[in-house]
């Protein structure tokens, strides 16, 4: 008999006495996935370069200091590395035991944001500031929660070789738990966010043997949804201006299509190789607004050329291909769902942000993952880093 999307069934059968220990020649160092690690740092390193020659001239954001937003985002990256070695301490499966507790502080979070805690940036309800600077962005770890809480409930009775597949009541189970967080989301109003916790959703499922019901009835309220959003009005009126500009790229260029329009324009004068690090003309015009995060992609387009924003397409290629190995070569169920949520996550973020600088995609205030400045959203990627180099590294070993 043959499990769900090709898998045998032993693939998926609990496992049998403890795991064998490591040895210093098959050490867990060895067993990370250093492709999928050095694409990474080599991304963050890039994004340092970009967010630094986007930010040095800017007085009015910098505070006077042309380093203040490279420093921060170099400090980001290595808390964000730190994070990852913890989570790969800790391993995927201990993190599975703690995931009811990691869900709650996930809703406490995002539940402070809506009180006066909570700050609006850039026409998002979504922050809460800290204090010195800083600003935690909850709805970037709820993602994180999403993936683990709906592996956690999907994989529980087919790792324990009681299903070949997640029943119907455990699938809606599941379901329910991720709306919850999301709904909350979708009231900052943050639809970007809620855009990519779809896509995880959806994902997960896929990924986790469920009935193709499913995701096809996930899909339909997806569409649905959406309708009866946009006609009971509860868009905010930049966010439909967001979409009336991707509609229609010529509305209002000074106003809603600034943005886009200044992002093209940047992205297409860079050529082959670019004009050069520190010598885009619309870099150094400040023509492109937020361009040291949600349009970071431009800065490489222009300095970098077409060769330096390939590069970073095929460094996201490489995380992506590494995370579909890991999770097509895990042992258990929970492992390849918690694989294929990040991946369907990085995949349409990465997607979705460098389509809306080229205007094939609506503006959506995404980051772009390890490039992008902004500390809840490293710390994330990282973290999910680590997840995908536990799952590969507590692989158990063959005999």
């Amino acid at each position: 008999m043959t499990a769900p999307h090709g898998f045998s069934v032993s693939r998926y059968a609990p496992e049998r006495g403890t795991l064998a220990k490591l040895t210093a020649r098959d050490s867990v160092i060895r067993r990370l996935d250093w492709p999928m690690l050095l694409s990474a740092l080599a991304l963050s390193f890039l994004g340092s370069l970009l967010v630094w020659s986007a930010t040095r001239g800017r007085t009015e954001l910098n505070q006077g200091d042309p380093y203040y937003f490279l420093f921060r985002h170099v400090l980001n990256t290595g808390i964000g590395v730190a994070l990852m070695i913890g989570t790969i301490w800790l391993g995927h499966r201990t993190l599975r035991g703690a995931v009811p507790v990691l869900y709650g502080l996930s809703i406490l979070l995002i539940l402070a944001v809506l009180t006066p805690l909570g700050a609006t940036i850039n026409g998002a309800h979504a922050w809460i500031v800290v204090g010195g600077g800083f600003s935690l962005q909850p709805s970037e770890f709820v993602k994180i929660t999403i993936i683990l809480v709906m592996a956690m409930l999907l994989a529980a009775k087919v790792d324990a070789g009681d299903q070949l597949h997640p029943d119907h009541r455990t699938v809606a189970k599941a379901l329910t738990l991720a709306a919850l967080p999301m709904g909350i989301v979708m009231l900052m109003p943050d639809l970007g966010s809620v855009m990519v916790m779809a896509v995880i959703v959806l994902g997960v499922l896929l990924a986790s043997g469920a009935s193709n019901r499913w995701v096809l009835g996930l899909i339909g309220a997806g569409v649905l949804g959406a309708v009866l959003v946009t006609a009971l009005g509860m868009l905010d009126e930049y966010q439909i201006n967001r979409f009336a500009a991707f509609a229609n790229p010529d509305l209002d260029p000074a106003g809603v299509g600034y943005n886009t329009n200044q992002a093209r324009i940047a992205i297409g004068s860079g050529g082959l190789l670019g004009a050069g690090l520190f010598k885009g003309s619309q870099t150094t015009g400040q023509f492109v607004p937020e361009q040291q995060t949600d349009f970071v992609f431009t800065v490489a387009g222009e300095e970098l050329g077409f060769v330096g924003a390939g590069l970073i397409l095929v460094l996201l290629g490489i995380i992506l291909w590494r995370a579909c190995r890991i999770a097509r070569e895990t042992t258990e169920l929970y492992g390849t769902v918690v694989a294929a949520g990040i991946i369907a996550w990085f995949a349409f973020q990465s997607f979705e942000n460098i389509g809306m600088t080229l205007g094939i995609m609506p503006v959506a205030g995404l980051p772009l993952p390890f490039v992008s400045y902004g500390g809840s959203s490293m710390f994330a990627v990282w973290v999910a880093i680590g997840l995908l180099q536990s799952i590969k590294a507590q692989r158990p070993m063959t005999a």
